[in-house]
């Protein structure tokens, strides 16, 4: 607030509805002058801010809104999403999206972009929004909201104080897009770091280990699981697993142990998107998209996760539309068997890797969050002109 008072310098601040400083586009653009970068629906419009990208569907007939640098898009359809966009380009788009074009001369279109960029503007635009499966923003209503104008009788001098905002904001977010980039880069390069000593440690000579099917290394606890439609299930705080992870909480358990858990159907038995095999602790409820295996330490437990989380199973699976991976071949699956000695040893050092990798995980949507709050705080006090007293009531 000190640094906005030192900015404004005494400045008086006009608050003027978005109507009297800018307008909705009026101009039509021919659809043949538009191409998968330049047409702006909005489902190519992207959530929470985060601008647009290409769009899958261009027209071909007819006429369009037209759209030209320094204008602002945003999408009509559920205001919660908060789409938005700043236009660096001449294009087309349809009824939407608004496409607001700044009109008074102490206004600039980067600086309104931040203004309606704001938490303050979404919350407005859903409070008059009309619909209630599928609102939509009142283009009148939003027309009303009311924009802060430094020094307006001052053209240049207003000027100068929103570049001097949307410079600060501006670094913000190139500071969040650079820590973003930089964290991803890190997290990947521990992820193949991590891939090739799992791979190395996992990989045995001829003759230096035995090769036993996971049917003799495992108990197999598949007889106890049992499944529950979700309107039959009493919630809890007992986590309910399936063939991926948690699928819900339920009050009570079948399992009190350390479990292992391997998919058993499913589309990520091919894609890999996430592990196909994990340990589980405690008490749990296992439905029958998940075989449970037992182990009698947990370096064996631990072991036989990495290793079937290495290896292609596609030779084990079964069906191409609905993949299986029934309890014969996985009890069939070959495993690599050296003395529980060297598990232990090759276990410890995964585990090192596993931990760093995930914490990297965990820590990078935790640290742009952070950044995201701290941009957020500094665009809150950066817009936060202040606001002329209502006037005082007269006596009657």
């Amino acid at each position: 607030m000190d640094f906005l008072e030192k900015l404004l310098d005494g400045v008086a601040v006009e608050w003027r509805p978005l109507g009297d400083i800018a307008k909705y586009s009026d101009v039509r653009i021919d659809s043949s002058r538009v191409r998968k970068d330049n047409y702006v629906g909005v489902d190519n419009l992207l959530q929470n801010r985060a601008g647009k990208t290409d769009s899958s569907y261009v027209p071909n007939v007819g006429r369009l809104i037209e759209y030209l640098p320094g204008d602002i898009l945003i999408g009509n359809i559920r205001p919660y999403l908060k789409k938005i966009w700043l236009a660096n380009q001449t294009g087309g788009t349809n009824g939407d999206v608004l496409v607001i074009r700044p009109t008074h001369p102490s206004l600039s279109s980067s600086y309104l972009h931040q203004v309606l960029t704001d938490e303050q503007f979404f919350a407005y635009n859903m409070q008059h929004a009309k619909g209630a499966k599928m609102p939509r923003g009142d283009k009148l209503k939003i027309l009303e909201y009311r924009i802060p104008i430094p020094c307006p009788e001052n053209p240049k001098k207003s000027l100068e104080i929103q570049a001097e905002i949307v410079r600060i904001l501006d670094a913000f977010t190139s500071l969040t897009a650079e820590l973003t980039a930089e964290l991803t880069a890190e997290l990947n390069t521990r992820k193949r770091q991590y891939n090739h000593y799992r791979d190395q440690l996992l990989s045995f000579e001829e003759g230096t280990a035995e090769w036993t099917p996971l049917g003799d290394l495992a108990e197999n606890l598949d007889n106890k699981r049992k499944p529950i439609t979700s309107g039959l299930r009493e919630p809890g705080d007992i986590p309910y697993y399936g063939a991926s992870g948690i699928v819900d909480y339920v009050k009570d358990y079948i399992f009190d142990e350390d479990l292992l858990l391997v998919s058993e159907d499913g589309a990520n038995l091919l894609a890999r998107n996430t592990p196909i095999a994990f340990s589980i602790s405690g008490k749990s409820w296992v439905n029958n998209h998940a075989h449970v295996l037992k182990f009698e330490t947990y370096a064996e437990r631990r072991y036989v996760e990495y290793y079937l989380n290495s290896i292609d199973l596609t030779p084990y699976i079964s069906g191409a539309a609905q993949p299986k991976l029934n309890k014969k071949n996985l009890e069939d699956i070959s495993i690599p068997n050296p003395s529980l000695e060297e598990k232990k040893r090759i276990v410890a050092i995964l585990d090192k890797f596993d931990a760093l990798t995930n914490s990297l995980s965990e820590g990078l949507p935790r640290e742009i969050a952070l950044r995201q709050k701290q941009y957020e705080h500094y665009r809150d006090m950066l817009l936060s002109f202040p606001k002329p007293e209502a006037p005082t009531p007269t006596a009657a």
